[in-house]
């Protein structure tokens, strides 16, 4: 057993069997002080004040957090880290005036990306996705939705999600497969989106299922991309093989994937940037999470989403980092709840329950991680000393983990 010890303040304690938190409850937060937690086969057997710690016996390892806080890991629920290479050369364009929109259009952005993949060799995409994974583990994420997306063919998709199982049984973090065969239109359908769509739903999806590579199907909804009716193909033919949707909506118009999510039961709609009080009615009383994605309107200049609207109107939402190469190059948990406070509004409460638990259910996990709950994986930061929760979003680049126990 693991005992910690000289825990200043012991964050993110939620009851067994709440998986999510809505309107007023994003602004609860419950801690102990001066605190212990126990760890036993991986998972939380135990915490409580430190009058209460067991003693320690023969075998029993005692980690002392030194006067460290001790929070939940982040939980990342949209990414598309399984990718090759860089595109620093479209930094520049948008540095000199390039949309997002105009790069896509002119034929790059998903595309150069999917270019790139087709290149690279499955072992080089591994080594890549796992350097990435490590990465956002040491910064304190212990739950990581991946996407493909940068494939476009059947051949390519089947690669990057063999690679993301691979990471998936090599990495102490959770993984969660996400298909998005539907990223974009491949170079070899341009012109022909109706016959690639056909292509995704006949060929692509019971490719997948065979070799039950995915545990989602997500369509990028929007302007440019893929229509509201497209969309519905595709998760159809998605839940036929059961694969749960999830939606990319309103990044870059009012799209109507919102309203496709919901009618479909998506777990989450993502990105959200711009939304009217209809997609925030249509989201009352379901299961879908609407989760924002802040480094992706901090890197291309974007609208943030309107998550205290969502809040005050009943609703949870969750915030996750889109790290990706064209439009979000950081899976850094830490930086989106800052994001979230100081772009958002958001307090810090509200941010941290947005980036842990509420983004694990997300991504269909929070039962098992995302908060302190006996019997949840212990999936752990240990802090420095730090003055309070807020310290961690307001001085967003000073180290603050100690130690992360996963």
């Amino acid at each position: 057993m693991k005992i910690i010890t000289g825990i200043k303040e012991l964050v993110g304690i939620v009851p067994q069997g709440v998986l999510r938190k809505q309107g007023p409850e994003m602004d609860e937060l419950s801690s102990i002080k001066d605190a212990f937690l126990t760890v036993e086969d991986g998972l939380i057997k135990d915490f409580g004040p430190k009058q209460d710690c067991p003693a320690a016996k023969p075998g029993d390892e005692i980690i002392d957090a030194g006067g460290g806080m001790v929070l939940p890991m982040f939980c990342d629920s949209h990414t598309h880290i399984c990718y090759a290479g860089t595109r620093e050369r479209e930094f520049i364009d948008k540095i000199g005036g390039l949309s997002y929109e105009e790069i896509a259009a002119r034929g790059g952005g998903i595309l150069n990306s999917a270019d790139l993949l087709h290149r690279t060799s499955e072992d080089d995409l591994y080594a890549q996705t796992m350097e990435r994974v490590c990465e956002m583990v040491s910064k304190g994420t212990g739950a990581i939705e991946i996407k493909s997306g940068y494939g476009l063919t059947t051949e390519d998709e089947l690669k990057m999600l063999r690679v993301i199982r691979r990471v998936k049984e090599n990495s102490r973090a959770i993984i969660k497969p996400t298909f998005l065969g539907a990223h974009a239109v491949g170079r070899a359908y341009a012109g022909r989106q109706k016959d690639y769509v056909e292509l995704v739903c006949k060929e692509m999806i019971p490719a997948v299922a065979s070799e039950g590579l995915a545990e989602y199907v997500d369509v990028f909804c929007d302007e440019g991309f893929f229509t509201p009716r497209e969309t519905s193909c595709i998760l159809e033919a998605g839940a036929a093989h059961g694969l749960v949707p999830k939606i990319h909506a309103n990044e870059l118009a009012c799209s109507g994937g919102v309203q496709v999510g919901v009618r479909y039961d998506a777990l989450s709609v993502d990105h959200l940037e711009r939304t009217t009080d209809a997609e925030i009615e249509v989201l009352k009383d379901r299961r879908t999470m609407p989760t924002m994605l802040p480094g992706s309107s901090f890197f291309l200049g974007m609208p943030y989403g309107r998550a205290k609207d969502f809040i005050a109107s009943g609703l949870g939402v969750a915030l996750a980092s889109d790290y990706n190469p064209g439009s979000s190059p950081s899976g850094d948990m830490r930086f989106v709840m800052a994001l979230g406070c100081i772009k958002m509004r958001l307090t810090p409460v509200q941010a941290f329950n947005a980036c842990t638990l509420n983004s694990a259910y997300a991504m269909g996990v929070s039962s098992v991680t995302g908060s302190i709950t006996k019997g949840k994986r212990a999936s752990l930061i240990i802090t420095r000393p730090v003055p309070s929760l807020a310290f961690i979003p307001y001085c967003y680049q000073t180290p603050f983990i100690k130690e992360v126990i996963i």
